[in-house]
């Protein structure tokens, strides 16, 4: 969720700083240009001036008063060009001849935009404010002002300056707009962080804790603290559903043992009283027989019911384990069983290492291999096999026998499940339910799959290093 939300975040953050910076942008730049030609203007009023007492040129009314004048004017504008390389001349009104200009080569061409600032003055007032400078462009700066001698233009002052310091200007001042940008970017992103953190870490921390109910930690708990209220009232709700869960299956699980034991003692003495009236009827008596069977039958139910919630009920006691070695002496301990019936129990266990309950873990093989060797034909084999793989080890046990459908294999290990086939094959159809239980309880799994060419495969998963040796953050 995190790296959903914090690209969202960021984009709006860069779009809002975008739209700061890009005005701010134009604005400095604006500014810079605003106060050169104010600074121009100001040199085109002053030359102005000094134009004034300078007579018209050849077809004038007025001859020149001094030839100092126009030398001093002439002066002015040379060292103005000199110092600051900004050409600068005063033209009469034709455009063609210039009473003083700096340098002397300069006139006002006939297009461009010195010659349009110069006819804008003739209309007596200043030239518009010229197009805006931009770091990339090399454009020039052209100011024009007429002179005015008794309200009419005789003549028309014009500047026309390089812009480079004036880009240099604007694009530093840029620069620095951009590294104020990057700067307020990087503490919005760190905020961000802080914020999408902030907001998350409930999250995350019940997610933890549903894995941890979800795998059978069922003491698992939420601590309500940080993060917005409304998480904050969820992981109270969270907190409430769970206690209620863990309620209502504690409440199942003593339903289920105390029925289970209760249930012991007036079936033991109900057998007894079976075989007591057995006596007084003829010996192979079938109805006997059979009651006594349905009898031991449900006895077994019983022994497995019980089974069934120690297992789910009782904690993992999980340790380093010699899987190879503990899955040996389960191969051994059923060997004569399956010798018994004709079936050959074969195993391969070499040394390997895993982190589960070794008493949970042996009830477990002792369950998949009993299976194994009752449903396999006589002259079928049985092989158990240990592997390590990654954080895994697996025992597999394959077996010759019927093996399963596929709609059979989705139901295999459900409670009281048994196959069509094998209702006259002893069993409660609890005894893969009570493996899940006991796996599921130190971490690890069984599941079942068809055995090439024929028969059932059944993998035993258990983790290589511990699970659950930390409690999840926030879970008390």
């Amino acid at each position: 969720m995190r790296t959903r939300l914090l690209p969202l975040l960021i984009v709006l953050l860069t779009a809002v700083l975008l739209a700061l910076g890009i005005p701010l942008a134009g604005s400095l730049a604006a500014a810079q240009q605003q106060r050169v030609v104010v600074d121009r203007m100001d040199d085109a009023a002053r030359f102005a001036a000094l134009a004034q007492f300078v007579t018209d040129g050849p077809g004038g009314s007025r001859r020149i008063t001094t030839d100092e004048r126009r030398e001093g004017l002439r002066s002015e504008l040379e060292s103005y060009y000199d110092v600051y390389g900004i050409r600068a001349g005063v033209f009469y009104r034709n455009g063609t001849e210039a009473m003083a200009n700096a340098p002397g080569d300069w006139f006002v061409p006939s297009t461009g935009e010195v010659r349009r600032a110069f006819d804008e003055a003739l209309l007596s007032r200043r030239s518009h404010d010229p197009p805006q400078a931009w770091p990339w462009q090399h454009s020039r700066l052209v100011v024009a002002s007429p002179v005015i001698r008794d309200g009419d233009v005789v003549a028309v002052v014009v500047t026309d300056s390089p812009t480079e310091q004036l880009r240099k200007r604007i694009l530093r001042g840029w620069l620095v707009i951009g590294a104020g940008e990057i700067a307020a970017m990087l503490l919005a992103v760190g905020a961000a962080l802080r914020l999408t953190g902030w907001v998350l870490k409930p999250v995350r921390v019940l997610d933890a804790t549903t894995h941890d109910i979800a795998t059978g930690r069922l003491k698992s708990r939420v601590a309500v603290s940080g993060g917005p209220p409304e998480l904050r009232r969820l992981a109270r709700s969270f907190n409430e559903m769970a206690d209620n869960v863990e309620e209502v299956l504690e409440q199942q699980r003593a339903f289920v043992a105390d029925a289970s034991h209760q249930l012991r003692n007036p079936l033991a003495a109900l057998l007894l009283r079976i075989e007591l009236l057995a006596l007084e009827l003829p010996e192979g008596n079938a109805e006997i027989a059979s009651v006594r069977a349905e009898g031991k039958r449900l006895a077994q139910v019983l022994d497995d019911l019980l089974d069934l919630a120690l297992a789910e009920h009782a904690e993992a006691d999980l340790g380093l384990t010699d899987i190879g070695a503990l899955a040996g002496e389960r191969v051994a301990a059923w060997a004569p069983a399956a010798r018994a019936k004709g079936v050959s129990l074969t195993g391969d266990c070499p040394p390997t290492t895993a982190w589960a309950d070794p008493i949970a873990l042996s009830s477990a093989l002792d369950a998949v291999i009993d299976n194994a060797v009752k449903f396999t034909p006589e002259g079928g084999t049985v092989e158990v096999a240990v592997s390590a793989d990654g954080d895994t080890t697996t025992v597999v046990v394959t077996d010759t026998g019927p093996g399963l459908t596929d709609e059979e294999l989705a139901r295999v290990g459900d409670r009281f499940w048994r196959s069509g086939r094998h209702q006259n094959v002893k069993g409660s159809g609890l005894g893969l339910s009570i493996t899940r239980a006991l796996l599921a309880a130190g971490g690890g799994s069984v599941d079942f799959t068809h055995h090439e060419p024929r028969g059932l495969r059944v993998t035993v998963s258990v983790p290589r290093h511990p699970t659950t040796a930390e409690p999840p953050p926030g879970a008390r």
